[in-house]
C-alpha cells in the first residue's frame, strides 16, 4: 500500500461512468476502495456497449475490491450499514430518491457515522427541473453550452466522447470535492454531503472561457476562434500518408517557426492574424503538409519551439520516447493502462495492477477496516 490516501476507507455502490472513474483515482492513491456488487443470481443484464469489458480486464477496477450485496433485502442493508460505520467515504451514482428508498440516504448513513463523506454523482444533480431525468455525457455537455462550442464553423457539434461529463467534469470534480471534505473532517470531525453533478463539473470547465467572451476575445460563433478551430494556425492537417498533424502555433514566434519548416516560399502568405484571409492562409498550409508523410513532419519539427506534434493513436502514445519516458501508459495483462495522475515525490500513487478477481466478504472488508 502507498499514497497519500493510504489509509483512507471508501465504499461504493457500483454503477457506471464516473462512479468507477472517482473509484480508480481514489485506489490510486491509496485508499481502500470497496465497491457494492450485485450478487450472481441477480446480476443478469442486458449490457450497454460501454458496460461490456470483464470487471477483472477494466482498469478503473485496479486496486478496487468487491463485495455481493443485495440490496434489495435488509440483511444486505444492514451489511452495508456496517461497513458504513467504518467507513470515510460512501459513493452512490443513483438518481435522487434512489438510496432513500433502499434505506440507505445521507440521514440514515451520517447517524451511523457523523464523520462520514457521502457522494452523490449524477448527471443533473440533487435539485432542479431535471434532477430525476435519464442522460448521458452528451446530454449534460450539451446543457452547458459546451457541446455548442465544439464545432467547425457551419459544422453540428462534435461530442469529445464521454470525457468531458463523466471523466473530466464527473468524476475528477468528485474527487477533488471527496478530498476536500476528507481534510475539513479531520479538523472538524463532521462529514458531509458532497453533490457531485456532471453538469456543474463541465459548466465549471469553461470559467476560462466565459472570461474570453465577457472580455471580447471570444465569439459564440462556433469555429471561428483562436482555440475552436476557427484560427487556422490552431488545428489538425492531412498528410501525405493519411496520418494527420497537430499545429499549435499560436503565438508569433511560434507560428514564423511553424512556417518556416514547412518547405515552401511564404512571402506572399497573408498575415498569422488577417482575420479575412483566415480561409486562405488554411487552405495554404493545407496544400503544404500534405506534401510529406506524418512522420517525416515529426522529424522535421522535432526538439522545435512551432508546436506541432503528430496526432497519435492509442498504441502509438504508448510507446513513443517522451511517453515511453514518463511511463505514461503501462501494459497490465494485455490491457493498456493509464498511469496515475498527478505524480507525487514523497508518496507516489500506486502501480497499474490487474483488478482483484475474487469479491471478499463482509467479514473480511470488517476486518481490514478495523486493523488501519
Amino acid at each position: 500500500m502507498s499514497g497519500p490516501l493510504h489509509g483512507v476507507r471508501v465504499l461504493v455502490l457500483a454503477g457506471m461512468g464516473p462512479v468507477p472513474f472517482v473509484s480508480m483515482l481514489l485506489a490510486d492513491m491509496g485508499a481502500h476502495v470497496v465497491r457494492v456488487t450485485r450478487p450472481a443470481h441477480r446480476s443478469a443484464r442486458t449490457l450497454s456497449q460501454t458496460d461490456t469489458l470483464r470487471d477483472d480486464a477494466d482498469p478503473v477496477n485496479r486496486h478496487v475490491d468487491s463485495v455481493a450485496i443485495d440490496l434489495k433485502s435488509s440483511d444486505g442493508i444492514d451489511e452495508v450499514l456496517e461497513l458504513v460505520s467504518s467507513a470515510d467515504v460512501f459513493v452512490e451514482g443513483y438518481r435522487p430518491g434512489v438510496v432513500e428508498r433502499l434505506g440507505l440516504g445521507p440521514n440514515v448513513l451520517l447517524e451511523h457515522n457523523p464523520r462520514l463523506v457521502f457522494t452523490r454523482m449524477t448527471g443533473y444533480g440533487q435539485s432542479g427541473s431535471h434532477a430525476h431525468e435519464a442522460g448521458h455525457d452528451i446530454n449534460y455537455v450539451a446543457q452547458t453550452g459546451a457541446l455548442y462550442a465544439m464545432a467547425r464553423r457551419g459544422e453540428a457539434p462534435r461530442p469529445p466522447i464521454n470525457l468531458l461529463g463523466d471523466y473530466a467534469g464527473g468524476g475528477t470534480v468528485a474527487a477533488y470535492g471527496i478530498v476536500c471534505a476528507l481534510l475539513e473532517a479531520r479538523t472538524s470531525g463532521h462529514g458531509q454531503v458532497i453533490d457531485a453533478a456532471m453538469i456543474d463539473g463541465v459548466a465549471l470547465l469553461t470559467a476560462k472561457l466565459q472570461g474570453l467572451r465577457a472580455a471580447g476575445l471570444y465569439a459564440d460563433d462556433p469555429g471561428t476562434n483562436f482555440l475552436d478551430s476557427g484560427a487556422p494556425f490552431y488545428d489538425t492537417y492531412r498528410c501525405a500518408d493519411g496520418g494527420h498533424l497537430a499545429v499549435g502555433a499560436l503565438e508569433p514566434d511560434f507560428y514564423a517557426e511553424f512556417v518556416s519548416r514547412l518547405g515552401v516560399d511564404t512571402e506572399t502568405w497573408p498575415d498569422q492574424n488577417d482575420r479575412d484571409r483566415w480561409p486562405l492562409l488554411r487552405e495554404l498550409i493545407a496544400d503544404a503538409v500534405k506534401q510529406r508523410g506524418r512522420d517525416e513532419w515529426a522529424a522535421i519539427y522535432a526538439g522545435t519551439d512551432a508546436c506541432v506534434t503528430p496526432v497519435l493513436t492509442f498504441d502509438e502514445a504508448a510507446v513513443v520516447p517522451h511517453n515511453a519516458d514518463r511511463s505514461m501508459y503501462q501494459e497490465v495483462d494485455g490491457v493498456l493502462h493509464s498511469a496515475p495522475a498527478p505524480r507525487l515525490s514523497r508518496t507516489p500513487a500506486r502501480t497499474p495492477a490487474r483488478p482483484p478477481r475474487d469479491l471478499l466478504s463482509v467479514r473480511d472488508v470488517v476486518a481490514q477496516w478495523a486493523s488501519q
